[in-house]
């Protein structure tokens, strides 16, 4: 699932593809947050040190030993970053040396500080106030707390009167890769999606191009919501070629949606739920990333690549993100679905390592020097 030949393999096809990646048109949104990455405390030793809860087992189990009584739990932030699914995978992508523009919630009036960097690689604008994030991170995964009224803000109205509609028009119209993420987080993506197929997919012409959607663990959203945005996503294919990202816990849920009966957790129990959505959805492709592996499915195919895991990641908030931007980066390159899902474990692994989005020489580099910790 994962050899050396295969790593080579992957690295000359981006090499060889690298130079064309600053042609590459990409239009992203919609969202935007302000990201603390967090430590629980669970004893602090003095001033300056502690040691963190390590699992989100064990901060479940102090929280519930608190029931009918109270309890005090110490937070530190680690570090500030932007944040949303829209900006990590944007910036991610401008790493790569694509030409980006972004649309979203990065303050407004005025862009938000944290976004300033991200405004250096990639051509940005806003229409909303950021939410804002406290990411609680743990060995075993992590827990988002998220305030997002500011994303009431992100409508269809907005998006033309602060924006515009010809200029979200021209970008909608041209770029290689559309990509709209965080629909769980933006009450109101579904009618901009039914905007779009209303006044704007019926005008276009030229080559199909990619058209990518993260739905964002919609687990707190109703049944019928997730249902009707999935038929927009469907909708899309009629003028894209559509990319449905997920992860492990998301495909479970969508397996719900859509009437699919229980497949177990493994490698070829997900493979099989892949390829069963793929063909109820009758989309493009789908992707589904674990934390140690990786599967796209296309047309009843399923390839399936292990990641570079690591033990203690420096960061994991954005790792999902991380991931969808190299499986783009692939297929924007015409690297088929095992070689896009290789690139895409590379970008993520990279990531999870060094809290930076790699460039591709990087992703070169660590495909041919394969981390083994």
């Amino acid at each position: 699932m994962n050899t050396p030949e295969l790593r080579e393999k992957c690295a000359w096809q981006l090499s060889a593809a690298a130079a064309r990646a600053s042609k590459l048109n990409v239009f992203a949104g919609l969202d935007g947050f302000v990201d603390e990455i967090i430590h629980a405390v669970d004893k602090r030793d003095n001033a300056e040190s502690f040691q963190r809860v390590p699992t989100i087992s064990k901060l479940a189990e102090r929280i519930t030993a608190a029931a009918g009584k109270s309890t005090n739990i110490e937070l530190v932030t680690q570090r500030t970053k932007l944040g949303g699914n829209g900006p990590i995978l944007a910036n991610a992508l401008a790493s790569f040396g694509l030409k980006v523009m972004y649309l979203g919630a990065l303050g407004y009036p005025n862009i938000h500080p944290v976004f300033s960097s991200f405004g250096k690689r990639a051509e940005i604008y806003s229409i909303a106030e950021p939410g804002h994030t406290d990411a609680l991170e743990f060995e075993d995964g992590k827990v988002m707390l998220g305030k997002s009224i500011q994303l009431n803000e992100v409508n269809w109205a907005n998006i033309q009167e602060r924006f515009g509609r010809e200029k979200f028009a021209a970008q909608f119209s041209k770029a290689d890769l559309v990509a709209f993420v965080n629909w769980t987080m933006i009450p109101y993506m579904t009618e901009i999606w039914e905007g779009l197929q209303r006044e704007l997919c019926p005008t276009l012409t030229g080559p199909r191009r990619l058209m990518f959607f993260d739905l964002a663990d919609p687990e707190k959203r109703l049944l019928n919501d997730i249902s009707r945005a999935l038929e927009y996503v469907v909708r899309f294919q009629e003028h894209f070629d559509v990319i449905l990202g997920l992860n492990e816990k998301e495909a479970f849920e969508l397996s719900k949606v859509l009437g699919i009966g229980p497949r177990p957790a493994t490698p070829e129990g997900l493979s099989e739920l892949a390829r069963e959505i793929v063909r109820v959805l009758d989309i493009a492709t789908l992707v589904i990333h674990p934390v140690r592996y990786a599967l796209a499915a296309s047309s009843g195919s399923v390839d399936l690549v292990e990641g570079p895991f690591v033990a203690n990641p420096l960061i994991t908030t954005g790792a999902g993100d991380h991931f969808n931007s190299g499986f783009c980066l692939g297929k924007l390159l015409g690297l088929d679905n095992q070689l896009s899902v290789l690139t895409g474990v590379t970008t993520s692994g990279y990531y999870v390592r060094s809290a930076k989005s790699p460039s591709i020489p990087e992703l070169v580099e660590m495909l041919r020097n394969w981390p083994t910790s």
